[in-house]
């Protein structure tokens, strides 16, 4: 025990590597920052072992500077392109063209970049022939909800 106390470097050095791992689950850059402070109170540490209320200042203001300053920008970075489309959500407003004719009594096919979906039509009483251009209007289940692109309505579900 008495090492540590001659090594305060050592238990900053700790807390930054355990903050620094702990970020890995949130993935947000919040401890990351925190963990910036701990290795800026580190170095202060090495420098001045006696000094611990200057440490933690500096190990603070250094945290609090990441946190205001570096952080917004990270994130801004990150996440430009708005909100992330995965699974079927990605399908929504891309256009395909039926394969087999889709009507309302039977669901038929499109091709949707390089691969066949099962489809319905958006208006439950129309029939789409084969050939003709659509857009996903809505993914229910594993099926296309689709409209002709030459007549599309004039909103969107995920708009309405």
């Amino acid at each position: 025990m008495n090492w540590l106390g001659d090594n305060p470097w050592a238990i900053w050095a700790a807390i930054a590597a355990a903050l620094a791992l702990a970020e890995l689950a949130t993935l947000d850059f919040t401890l990351l920052m925190i963990a910036a402070g701990a290795l800026a109170a580190t170095g202060v540490a090495v420098l001045f072992p006696g000094l611990v209320w200057l440490q933690i200042v500096l190990g603070i203001i250094t945290a609090a500077a990441m946190l205001g300053a570096i952080r917004p920008l990270l994130v801004k970075k990150l996440h430009h392109h708005g909100e992330l489309k995965t699974g079927s959500a990605h399908e929504i407003g891309r256009s395909g063209v039926v394969v087999k004719e889709i009507h309302p009594d039977a669901v038929g096919s499109i091709r949707l970049g390089g691969e066949l979906w099962t489809a319905r039509p958006y208006d439950e009483t129309a029939t789409i022939p084969a050939g003709t251009r659509v857009e996903v209007m809505a993914i229910d289940g594993a099926t296309a909800v689709v409209y002709p692109i030459g007549d599309l309505p004039p909103t969107h579900p995920e708009l309405g």
